[in-house]
């Protein structure tokens, strides 16, 4: 397994660090749940600066194809990650509610030992469609629906007749 990144969140900030590489899927735990396969890897980048108001920020950005489960069919789903987000970073917990009475910005806590991959978890995890589905065309209930519709005619001639008997 390798070493989770770990940053100071406002020195890493302050002094415009940067980071990149890739994360395997199979090592984000709570993103599991969500996964239809965990095999595979995203690309991420995470840099921070500072702001038009001079104020700490980091930008994450994460690519790449994760699979999740069609909530219609239950087969797999391929969704593509194309993830670009800015964090405000709020130096202790007065500016964070501040913060979040704006809903035009996201902020998090800075901490002094941000766990990377953590973070970018978080931010994928929030990015997720509610409910994953492929078009009604790609779909395999629909071609199944179709077919037991056809099939299931006769049945509701069936039910239509008791019907009248009662």
């Amino acid at each position: 397994m390798s070493v989770r990144p770990i940053i100071d969140a406002l020195d890493f900030a302050r002094n415009a660090g940067a980071q990149h590489g890739k994360i395997a899927l199979s090592g984000l735990g709570r993103l599991q749940d969500y996964l239809a396969e965990n095999s595979g890897e995203l690309r991420y980048e995470i840099t921070g600066a500072l702001n038009r108001n001079a104020k700490p920020i980091l930008q994450i950005s994460v690519q790449g194809l994760i699979k999740l489960r069609c909530q219609r069919c239950l087969d797999e789903l391929g969704h593509m990650l194309d993830l670009r987000t800015e964090l405000l970073l709020a130096e202790n917990e007065q500016e964070l509610t501040s913060l979040d009475e704006d809903e035009s910005v996201d902020g998090i806590l800075a901490e002094p030992d941000l766990d990377v991959f953590a973070l970018i978890e978080d931010e994928i995890i929030l990015s997720l469609p509610i409910s994953p589905r492929h078009d009604e065309s790609e779909c395999s209930i629909g071609s199944q629906h179709n077919v037991s519709t056809a099939e299931q005619k006769p049945h509701f001639a069936a039910l239509a007749a008791l019907k009248k008997l009662h």
